[in-house]
């Protein structure tokens, strides 16, 4: 099925049995779970995994149960050779690349879910229902299938990285979650496989994006503390420019919740369509 390369297993069994040799030799673990259609944001996963550990297992899995109705799971990217090959190239020791039937051998809705109360409704949470309960069961059952001692997580999907961090921390989970900064385009744009979607057009107005992020943050360390006349500001400087906002929220940088005159570290987060894409992207603010 396979090309010469990179080492692919399909099953849990292998999996585990490979990871379990490495084990007996003192080897430690690192691992990066993805869906796929990589770029250099993923492969800057594996190399920092690749410095905290001495063999990198990365998974591909395009996880149907956190994609809502309408959404894009059956023409997500497959670029499953070209993945392989650049994982190889960046470090990567073996790849997991499941079925649907492997991770969910009875349909999602009856099989055992993993959620966490709170985090998971509000922004990205509030406006795709269910999406977070199959991000966290999909990855809850890959860190038991892999059991690695860290598991890397890209800051800009900033809200899911805090769910992974409870859930790993409520459930006793004996694995470290390391978040890795952004991968950004020249002109800001923050790594996506959904760029892909947008036209030539559509790009060169995308990285307003990360400039409504930056004038946000600008507004903040000058004292500003009117945080929704902020928000509402970019937001209608984004769809002035043809995008379409879920939210543009200031939020407290370590519980996501709205902030108060005591906060000094701030998240600015934004998730916005434009065309056929759906964007998010963050930006940390520390204030004195």
């Amino acid at each position: 099925m396979f090309s010469s390369g990179l080492p692919v297993v399909t099953t849990g069994a292998v999996l585990r049995g490979m990871v379990s040799e490495w084990r007996q030799t003192g080897l430690r673990i690192g691992f990066v779970p993805t869906m796929g259609n990589l770029h250099a944001g993923h492969f800057r996963l594996v190399q920092r995994a690749r410095q905290l550990a001495d063999r990198v297992v990365v998974s591909i899995f395009v996880n149907p149960s956190q994609f809502g109705p309408g959404e894009d799971y059956a023409s997500y990217p497959r670029t499953f050779e070209a993945d392989r090959a650049g994982l190889g190239d960046h470090g990567a020791d073996l790849l997991f690349y499941p079925a649907v039937a492997e991770i969910y051998p009875r349909p999602f809705p009856s099989m055992t879910q993993v959620e966490v109360p709170g985090l998971s409704d509000i922004l990205c949470g509030a406006v795709r229902p269910g999406h977070f309960r199959g991000v966290t069961t999909v990855v809850c059952k890959l860190l038991n299938l892999v059991q690695p001692d860290v598991a890397l997580f890209g800051q800009k999907d900033y809200q899911q990285l805090g769910l992974i961090r409870q859930m790993v921390d409520d459930l006793s989970m004996q694995v470290a979650i390391e978040g890795v900064p952004t991968v950004r385009e020249a002109d800001g744009l923050a790594l996506s496989s959904r760029n892909q979607y947008l036209s030539l057009e559509e790009r060169s107005v995308a990285p307003l994006l990360f400039e409504c992020l930056q004038q946000a943050a600008k507004a903040l360390i000058a004292g500003e503390r009117d945080w929704p006349s902020i928000e509402s500001e970019q937001c209608a400087r984004l769809c002035a420019s043809g995008f379409r906002p879920d939210y543009f929220s200031i939020r407290s940088a370590h519980t996501l919740e709205e902030p108060d005159i005591s906060t000094v570290n701030y998240i600015i987060l934004v998730a916005a369509r434009l065309g056929k894409a759906r964007l998010i992207d963050n930006l940390a603010v520390t204030v004195s």
